[in-house]
């Protein structure tokens, strides 16, 4: 049994070294020929790292011939199946940018903006290939915009958007969990302006609500009363609103106790100016 495998052993590994001393005898011959020709045996077999380095020695000679186009074409192409994405995404753009009348140039607009949406990571993570994907997809649909690709475009960038907006969403949260109300509430405010078709402009509001009131209970008594004035501003948005929301009965609380507070600094300063005469 032990011979067996070892005989097994043996012949796979020169079967990979003739495959191997093949390929270094094609890269090396200095045939232009002979790497197109192998570059295309290579991709259609799937062999895309082989292929890749084979069409980059194409690249040169075949420079202002036909078959440049697809030599281009297939070179990002390579990049995109072995997940090379930023790479793919910046051969994508200079091929539709270099064949501008090609009838490949639409599926190389897509995948430009494709092999960046491959780069979008989870929410909680830095979102520019995110930014990057939605700006090309936009520019594909504003191009191509009959094409059958746009309600793929489309699905993509909201996809894309609604996990830029629970990131933005959550560091609101996350900036009035640790108290600080100012940049909650400002980050609260952009949720509404960015994303204007948002599913979540109720709990905005009411937080944002929560977190301006609680903001003017913690300030020093100099600033309470424009920051409890602007929680009675919020408390009555929302109220006025969402007059059946769950969160209802809180806001009025805070509403009242934000009303109180009113009135007990306007007695404080009247009591400390004394009446006019």
């Amino acid at each position: 049994m032990k011979i067996s495998h070892l005989f097994f052993a043996v012949l796979l590994s020169l079967a990979f070294a003739s495959c191997r001393s093949e390929f270094e005898s094609v890269r090396t011959s200095g045939n232009p020929e002979l790497w197109l020709k192998k570059a295309n045996e290579y991709y259609d077999a799937e062999e895309y790292q082989r292929a890749q380095t084979l069409y980059e020695l194409t690249i040169a000679p075949y420079r202002g011939q036909a078959e440049a186009e697809q030599i281009a074409y297939r070179y990002a192409y390579t990049y995109y199946y072995t997940k090379q994405y930023v790479l793919a995404s910046y051969y994508f753009k200079n091929f539709a940018t270099t064949y501008g009348g090609s009838t490949l140039r639409e599926e190389a607009d897509f995948m430009s903006a494709y092999s960046n949406f491959q780069l979008s990571p989870v929410y909680r993570l830095d979102q520019s290939y995110s930014e990057k994907a939605i700006e090309g997809f936009e520019e594909f649909a504003n191009r191509y915009p009959t094409s059958p690709r746009v309600a793929e475009a489309n699905r993509l960038i909201d996809e894309m958007r609604a996990k830029m907006e629970l990131k933005d969403f959550e560091s609101a949260k996350l900036y009035m969990d640790l108290s600080r109300y100012e940049s909650a509430i400002q980050s609260f405010n952009n949720l509404l302006k960015d994303y204007p078709e948002t599913q979540r402009g109720e709990e905005i509001r009411y937080l944002m609500a929560k977190s301006q009131f609680q903001y003017a209970e913690r300030s020093f008594v100099a600033r309470q009363r424009e920051r409890y004035e602007e929680a009675v501003e919020l408390s009555n948005l929302f109220l006025d609103r969402y007059p059946e929301s769950e969160n209802r009965e809180e806001i009025e609380r805070n509403l009242e106790k934000s009303n109180k507070r009113l009135n007990e600094l306007k007695d404080v300063r009247y009591q400390s100016t004394g009446p006019r005469s």
